[in-house]
């Protein structure tokens, strides 16, 4: 099997051996001339594909993906011939934008519903699609489109004008989204939202603009109309991007022109200057939720972490029961709930949602089978395939198409492939793939596949351990748990060995370039290239060395030194209080999105490796234990400020 030379790697060069299949060296060269969009060389490259090939159908999706998307009769051919594959839902996912944009719409209607996973576009295309053949019984689900802050499709342009003629969008609906696309951070969303409103009731675009550049002295401008919603939508804006930056001034800003806002306006003030706060763990954002009313979940969202932070469980529960269904029932907020249902003294309340959560593989399952105590709970079974029933996998048109991806280097198509054959899939078949992964080394797809059982399941392929020996050798050399490392690597890089981020981390432990360099001078090692990260054993002994550093200087907690590892050490000391604190709410209140499910991830993990090690049983919040209080910073040092530091994605 050929090694692959990148994580995002698109094509590589074929070293044509004894068991490469004839073709092979044809189908990268298609490939390559599919990425250049070189519709010449792609067709030469075709004519040396045998028909046979496994590989066949995708010169064929590649070669249509370069011709006229109007070609209809071959495209229709195409599908007929590939039903249900992922090159057919691609294609006729294009195939249907071409439609649209031309309003072919009985054909697009024809051709829609055998789209498995529409996109927006194809959403906007199929309501105006039926609108114009009469249909108008989804007009509500339309609707339902304009209220997002984000940007949308152009197809979706013409969708929303015929809303807004009909009086299906209203006024009042175009300033909620408005004010949606400025909360999202979408000034320019904002701008265009503003273009549906009567030209006279328009925000001022240099308003805005200053809102953005300058909100103190928009705010303290006297030309600010209370009488006009655009300029109170405006201050609003203003006052988030104030609170952004400090809530001691986003506070005495709002107190002086308070008089400018309705009592609703006024509410949802306060509720933004919170979550700004909440973010940055200040202790008045419990009182300022208290005072306005959250309007979305992601504000709700940081109500109960402030006050899971602050001890306050009434507080939690209220914060968690005024959520959507949706949002209330993850796993996070149903084992928040039950903990403070359980705080309140209302034990009978809470074990059902203990019990409930402890039937399931993660984070919160754990936790919340610790709080249930010794009960009776059938232990988990791991359930192995056998030859035949890999073989039988194997053999499946997707897998094979698949795995003959990977083995040219094709991996992000190998893997888009994979994933798109199991989807359907049952338990035992789930299973039998991940295992065919595991022996073609494939390790990320064995354990992504593993995971997605529901009844059935096989813990030792979820939680891989290959590179034992090296990660056993680097976690003794540094006095470090090996399910701890293990748990991390699996996180990192699912055991890719040439896994790179897009911000240069490399290798199995994911370390930075900056954070390499400062190992190697650590460690005495003359002569070091970063490249050397790309060598398992290399790249365990530094991430080891970094962990156990991190660790150390964060008073010996896991949790900060987890934390640390994925944002940096500095963040990681910031996140602390000037208290001890359990280390679950430590983790829960985690200003970054990446970083929290990160952190909880490694943990769990952890849990799962000790146990198949063999380790001597400890409870999940033990290893959490108590994240102790801050006390001065850790890292001053220039050369070691910057180490690990990257840019985690926010909420």
């Amino acid at each position: 099997m050929l090694r692959i030379i990148g994580f995002f790697l698109l094509g590589a060069l074929y070293a044509t051996s004894a068991c490469a299949a004839p073709g092979d060296a044809a189908v990268l060269q298609a490939q390559q001339a599919f990425a250049a969009r070189k519709l010449a060389n792609l067709e030469q490259a075709a004519r040396a594909v045998p028909a046979d090939h496994v590989l066949f159908p995708y010169v064929e999706y590649w070669r249509l993906m370069l011709t006229s998307r109007t070609e209809d009769a071959r495209i229709a051919d195409f599908l007929a011939r590939y039903p249900g594959s992922r090159m057919a839902e691609a294609l006729r996912a294009d195939w249907l934008k071409s439609l649209g944009a031309r309003e072919a719409w009985p054909a697009y209607l024809t051709e829609y519903p055998r789209l498995v996973k529409p996109d927006a576009a194809h959403r906007c295309y199929a309501y105006r699609a039926e609108w114009a053949l009469g249909n108008r019984s989804h007009q509500r689900e339309a609707v339902a489109l304009w209220f997002t802050g984000r940007d949308m499709p152009s197809a979706c342009t013409a969708l929303f004008a015929q809303l807004i003629d009909a009086g299906l969008i209203r006024e009042e609906d175009v300033w909620r989204r408005f004010r949606l696309a400025l909360e999202a951070g979408s000034p320019n969303v904002a701008r265009v939202v503003a273009n549906a409103l009567p030209e006279a009731q328009r925000p001022a675009a240099a308003l805005l603009d200053q809102a953005d550049r300058d909100p103190v002295r928009l705010l303290n401008a006297a030309s600010l109309d209370p009488g006009r919603r655009a300029d109170r939508e405006i201050a609003l804006y203003a006052l988030d991007q104030l609170a952004r930056r400090s809530s001691g001034q986003a506070e005495q800003m709002l107190r002086k022109r308070a008089p400018l806002f309705s009592a609703e306006e006024l509410d949802a003030a306060w509720a933004r200057l919170a979550t700004w706060a909440a973010r940055r763990h200040e202790a008045t954002a419990l009182a300022w939720f208290q005072r306005g009313a959250a309007t979305n979940d992601f504000q709700r969202e940081w109500w109960a972490r402030t006050a899971l932070r602050a001890g306050d469980w009434q507080a939690v529960q209220r914060a968690i029961d005024s959520m959507g269904d949706a949002n209330r029932e993850q796993p996070v907020w149903r084992y928040w709930r039950a903990r403070a249902l359980q705080a309140g003294g209302q034990r009978a309340a809470a074990n059902p949602l203990f019990l409930a959560l402890s039937r399931e593989h993660h984070y919160y399952g754990q936790l919340a089978q610790e709080e249930l105590g010794p009960v009776m709970q059938a232990p988990a079974v791991n359930i192995k395939m056998g030859g035949d029933d890999v073989a039988a996998i194997a053999r499946h048109p997707g897998i094979a198409r698949a795995q003959a991806l990977y083995e040219l280097g094709l991996r992000s198509d190998a893997s888009q492939e994979w994933n798109w054959s199991i989807q359907t899939f049952s338990d035992a078949q789930l299973l039998a793939a991940a295992e065919l992964a595991r022996r073609m080394e494939w390790y990320d797809r064995a354990i992504n596949t593993a995971e997605r059982t529901r009844e059935l399941h096989d813990f030792e392929l979820r939680f891989l351990a290959p590179y034992r020996e090296l990660a056993q050798k680097a976690a003794r050399e540094n006095a470090i748990d090996e399910a701890w490392v293990f748990g991390l690597m699996r996180q990192e890089s699912r055991f890719i060995n040439v896994a790179r981020s897009s911000v240069g981390a490399a290798g199995l432990m994911q370390i930075m370039p900056a954070t390499a360099r400062w190992i190697a001078q650590r460690l005495g090692i003359k002569g070091f290239n970063p490249r050397e990260m790309q060598d398992p054993a290399r790249n365990i002994q530094f991430g080891a060395y970094y962990l156990k550093h991190v660790q150390t200087t964060l008073d010996g907690s896991p949790v900060l030194a987890t934390a640390a590892y994925n944002a940096g050490p500095s963040r990681a000391q910031r996140w602390r209080d000037t208290r001890p604190m359990e280390a679950a709410v430590y983790i829960e209140s985690i200003p970054f999105a990446e970083t929290r499910d990160y952190v909880k991830k490694v943990m769990s993990n952890a849990m799962y490796y000790a146990a198949r090690f063999g380790q001597p049983s400890v409870l999940l919040k033990d290893r959490l234990g108590t994240v102790p209080p801050r006390k001065t910073p850790i890292v001053s040092s220039a050369d070691t400020e910057a180490l690990q530091q990257t840019e985690p994605a926010d909420d």
